[in-house]
């Protein structure tokens, strides 16, 4: 695994906001974590966008992060399912569930 595999994770590349979120202290609130690192940069397969974009929504809820794992969790949850990749995907072969007209997949 390389570390710009390690950087990404479900379609989201973090790069050095990992670390900086590390360098943090912990508990901390949402709005703690824009001011300091909002400008940050979050890559996604369509482009990029800030921290600040991504964790906005949450300003007027009282969220509170315990650790560095909680705040990039939170960022994919709150990025767009576009993120992600193509829904419904899977590397794991075809399907065995019977298509529409109640014919089995390796059948065909």
């Amino acid at each position: 695994m390389t570390d710009e595999d390690d950087a990404r994770e479900h379609g989201i590349e973090f790069g050095d906001v990992e670390d900086e979120l590390e360098s943090m202290n912990y508990p901390v609130d949402n709005e703690t974590v824009i001011e300091r690192h909002g400008d940050a940069e979050i890559g996604l397969p369509d482009g990029s966008t800030s921290l600040e974009e991504i964790l906005e929504p949450l300003q007027d809820e009282d969220q509170t992060y315990q650790n560095t794992d909680e705040v990039t969790t939170m960022v994919k949850n709150m990025v767009d399912a576009d993120a992600v990749g193509r829904e419904g995907y899977s590397d794991r072969g075809p399907s065995t569930e019977p298509d529409r007209n109640g014919d089995d997949a390796e059948s065909l």
